[in-house]
């Protein structure tokens, strides 16, 4: 079904799946004491609006090289996700099984944008 909108990004499933994984981390902010409110929590917040917002801002790139930018910034900003993480664990925010399943489904995501990447540079061979 394509956005009757106009916004085909909606209709990519690495789109929906980045909306799902921003969702899922933050129930898991909620957990962080309030000290890291404008700290920790903030930057996580920033990095996984970064990953959505970035797939959405390289949808009506010109070329396909210049589309697989913003993916691959989508993708940078997802590892600074998954680094806030490891520094939650290390800080006793979240459990290891917490931190674990988030390392899973980030690594589900961090596939599925490779996958974009090298969907579009074949594309634009």
């Amino acid at each position: 079904m394509r956005d009757k909108y106009g916004f085909y990004f909606r209709d990519w499933d690495v789109y929906k799946d980045s909306l799902e994984f921003r969702k899922k981390i933050l129930k898991l902010l909620k957990k962080y004491p309030k000290e890291e409110l404008f700290a920790l929590s903030d930057q996580t917040k920033r990095a996984l609006n970064s990953i959505v917002l970035a797939i959405a801002e390289g949808a009506n790139k010109i070329t396909k090289k210049d589309t697989r930018v913003y993916i691959n910034r989508a993708h940078c900003s997802l590892d600074e996700v998954i680094a806030c993480l490891d520094c939650a664990l290390s800080d006793g925010y979240i459990s290891s099984e917490e931190h674990e399943v988030a390392l899973r489904e980030g690594e589900s995501l961090a596939k599925r944008l490779h996958a974009f990447v090298m969907h579009l540079t074949r594309l634009s061979s």
